[in-house]
């Protein structure tokens, strides 16, 4: 049996996390936008899936950036 492949781990996939409620709001209040307003992210994505996004989740990605060190993306979860 092949050993099992973890999404999460591998070198080119960012660090995806699913925010609490409270971190949500934040965000949607500092851009001033609702949630559908996100960039979407299918529930079915392979990461999303690893962390256990759910519909209505706001995820955050933190990825490495050769000119700002870090850039943090957010996506708004969708049903697939």
């Amino acid at each position: 049996m092949p050993a099992k492949f973890e999404v999460g781990q591998h070198v080119l996939v960012p660090k995806h996390e699913v925010l609490s409620e409270e971190e949500a709001q934040k965000v949607l209040k500092r851009y001033k936008i609702l949630p559908h307003q996100l960039p979407h992210i299918k529930n079915s994505d392979p990461a999303a899936k690893a962390i256990g996004a759910k519909p209505g989740d706001i995820l955050k990605i933190t990825r490495d950036s050769l000119t700002a060190g870090k850039a943090v993306v957010y996506r708004y979860v969708i049903e697939k």
